[in-house]
């Protein structure tokens, strides 16, 4: 039994389309999952005839259990929102924006119905959804919106290691001012049953410093005296596993060994350059907190390249397998699967 995985193609005008093609045309990626894109036919046939690019056969469907799930075969539920007319290859466009705001929301549809087991997104373009008159920045945000989540976690996983975020897109001074005991409390609550709903057992968490050496008592800040150091020992009196703040030049090496099964990153750029050095074309964000399961690339759309048949699709296929991997702790289904198909680590 495939997970039936909804994948929004992207921005017409980026490397979306590309990727979900190469992507599906890996015959390990046809075995492991029912991949259903939602998208425009016309931009995916022109996505084909890129340099070097494979060719499927498009399967147009009206409901996922139309789909012929095997590989050579390309399903999709054609929304014919663009025509090929309508945009430039690698240019910001508002009829791309909402586009793919609309490949979003009829994806989250069939997850909220349940005729997908979860998604996996290629990505979206910030200034295209701003020019297209969509009022949000991203995909979490339009996710949290339409399944009626008031704030998703963002959770990274690359290699096996785990970080969650405890703020995301605001500048570095709003993200040390938002490092308070209540919200790093919250946060170690919320990010521990995430875990426990994708299926992870055992281990303890842990909450990265801000400062340099986790402000060593006061001298390089009090942030780790006053906030974090109460907040963790409060959550560990009520009986959460969790240590901290442990300081972030070596918290995430230790979990990379295993002796952290998470880490709770406290701004944007703490756990993205730790995740993205690692290795960048694995690193797979996952949204938690959601009547459904999102994975995601975390590249951009890559307009500069756009067109050339030249980006590379090691992520997508990643977000793909990971949807595979957890599908089953938010579905209930049992899913039958070869180890090959697991995760690469």
């Amino acid at each position: 039994m495939k997970p039936i995985i909804a994948i929004p193609m992207g921005d017409p005008a980026g490397v979306g389309p590309e990727i979900v093609i190469k992507a599906l045309a890996d015959p390990e990626i046809a075995g492991c999952a029912a991949c259903l894109v939602v998208g425009d036919g016309a931009v995916l046939e022109q996505a084909m005839t890129f340099p070097g690019m494979p060719g499927l056969a498009i399967h147009r469907v009206e409901s996922p259990k139309e789909g012929d799930y095997i590989p050579g075969i390309l399903n999709l539920m054609d929304l014919n929102l663009i025509r090929r007319s309508d945009f430039c290859l690698g240019e910001v466009s508002g009829a791309c924006g909402r586009a793919a705001y609309k490949y979003i929301e009829k994806s989250a549809k069939l997850c909220l119905s349940g005729q997908a087991d979860a998604m996996a997104t290629p990505p979206v373009n910030k200034e295209s959804l701003r020019a297209g008159g969509v009022d949000f920045i991203g995909h979490t945000e339009i996710l949290g919106a339409l399944s009626g989540t008031a704030d998703p976690l963002t959770m990274f996983e690359v290699h096996g290691m785990r970080v969650f975020f405890l703020t995301r897109h605001m500048s570095l001074r709003q993200a040390c001012d938002g490092v308070t005991k209540e919200r790093v409390m919250d946060y170690i609550g919320r990010c521990s049953r995430a875990l426990e709903k994708l299926g992870v057992r055992g281990g303890t968490m842990a909450v990265a410093g801000l400062n340099p050496h986790s402000g060593e008592h006061g001298m390089f800040g009090w942030e780790e005296v006053e906030e974090i150091t109460p907040a963790v020992e409060e959550m560990r009196g009520r009986g959460y596993r969790v240590e901290g703040p442990v300081g972030a030049d070596s918290v995430f090496h230790l979990a990379l060994q295993g002796r952290y099964n998470s880490v709770l990153s406290l701004y944007h750029d703490q756990g993205h350059i730790a995740t993205k050095t690692l290795d960048f074309a694995r690193t797979i964000a996952i949204t938690n907190g959601m009547p459904f399961l999102r994975t995601s690339v975390d590249h951009g759309t890559a307009m500069d390249i756009a067109g050339q048949g030249i980006a590379d699709a090691v992520s997508m296929k990643e977000a793909i397998r990971l949807a595979v991997k957890y599908a089953p702790a938010f579905t209930g289904k049992a899913i039958l699967m070869s180890e090959k198909f697991a995760i690469s680590s």
